[in-house]
């Protein structure tokens, strides 16, 4: 009877979970008969996340059956709705409401994070978001449709509320889309409203200056130091009492690590994340290990944890899918280390800014800035072709991301 390894998601850290796990059973030379790698998820493609303050967001999706018939990786449809530790069982529901259980001997859970919408009135009936494809979709056809409507300053409004990297990089892109949509003369209005007393609070100050003059380039507002406490169709309104007309609201408010974390373990950071031990395994729940944004792990000795971003998903599952195979084989496991961070914020049309370190030491900028994000966005954090040896190699936790 063949042992089993379930990895629950195909996000980033999922499919180059798979990845890693597979090199490691080829390494030992073990047969897919004698043990199976199947990934579970609502479907089977990774979407392209960090591309979805972008058009056509409907083309933001890489399918995974190809690279996963290469590996040897099964593909169950479904999703996870629960986890019993004690039973070594994942509940997966299908589309049509049915329902499975699968066994697994090691479980890698890489369920992500979806944008936490608190209980603001009027919020998840008025607001958009670029959180997954589907939504990002639903904003740009949201937009398509303002186009048929009379010019008026409410309609050429958009309010971004949300003044981190999402909220940025939505609000930098969205002048260039309106004027495609409403006309190149059309007198467009993009304001990021931030509770916080500064842009991009967790960006630090070096790459600040560079967004401010993005914004002042690009005739994007901030208001900043009062929350959103109301949305409604024609717009928000803020704790102090500013009001916004706006034909378009879109939250980026952050982000909670997916529900199923609780399931696995009481002891979960502020964000929902597990704390993981250092080969990503969950001291309380024998046989399961974690990685990406549903892990709260140290990246070096200096005390830095991962943060949920792509850049940080891709290498600890390739370290998650190493250790829950090499685990389940008897081989040692391997310490999640990433000491090398970077960050590219995307600016519009202005650019973007390139920088490099965890104090964010600036690097490139404007043109040659947006020539590095364009490598990221559109290869970098792209699966491997699905060729066997290729996507093997792509497993390698030792290997540098960057």
């Amino acid at each position: 009877m063949s042992q089993k390894i379930l990895i629950v998601g195909a996000g980033f850290a999922g499919v180059w979970g798979a990845l890693g796990a597979a090199r490691v059973l080829d390494g030992a030379g073990v047969r897919s008969s004698d043990v199976e790698i199947t990934l579970i998820s609502p479907k089977p493609e990774l979407q392209i996340r960090p591309r979805l303050y972008e058009s056509e967001p409907q083309r933001m999706a890489a399918p995974l059956l190809p690279l996963f018939d290469a590996i040897g990786v099964k593909f169950v449809e479904g999703r996870a709705e629960e986890i019993s530790v004690h039973d070594r069982t994942v509940s997966v529901v299908s589309e049509n409401g049915q329902e499975r259980s699968l066994a697994y001997d090691r479980l890698l859970l890489t369920s992500g994070s979806k944008l936490h919408r608190p209980p603001i009135p009027g919020l998840v009936e008025h607001a958009f978001s670029a959180d997954c494809v589907e939504d990002a979709v639903e904003l740009d056809k949201h937009l398509k449709e303002l186009a048929k409507l009379p010019e008026s300053p409410a309609r050429n409004t958009v309010a971004v509320v949300g003044c981190g990297f999402t909220g940025i990089e939505l609000a930098t892109e969205l002048p260039r889309r309106m004027r495609e949509l409403f006309g190149a003369d059309a007198a467009v209005r993009v304001v990021v409203i931030g509770s916080q007393d500064e842009i991009g609070p967790d960006l630090g100050p070096n790459p600040r200056p560079f967004v401010s003059e993005a914004f002042d380039s690009l005739g994007v507002e901030a208001v900043l130091g009062s929350g959103v406490v109301a949305v409604d169709a024609d717009g928000v309104r803020t704790a102090s009492g500013t009001r916004i007309e706006a034909g378009t609201v879109i939250w980026a408010g952050g982000m909670r690590a997916s529900s199923l974390t609780a399931q696995v373990s009481s002891r979960l950071d502020p964000l929902g994340r597990v704390e993981v031990e250092p080969d990503l395994r969950v001291a309380e729940a024998p046989g399961v290990f974690v990685a990406g944004d549903v892990a709260r792990a140290l990246t070096d000795d200096n005390g830095r944890y991962a943060l949920m971003s792509c850049q940080h998903a891709i290498v600890m599952g390739q370290f998650g899918g190493h250790n829950v195979a090499a685990d389940l084989l008897g081989i040692p496991t391997l310490p999640y280390r990433q000491p090398f961070y970077a960050t590219c914020l995307d600016l519009g049309e202005w650019g973007a800014v390139y920088s490099e370190g965890w104090d964010r030491q600036i690097k490139l900028t404007h043109a040659e800035g947006k020539a590095r994000k364009q490598v990221i966005n559109t290869q970098w954090i792209y699966p491997p072709a699905p060729n066997r040896a290729e996507a093997l190699a792509a497993g390698n936790p030792q290997a540098s991301f960057v």
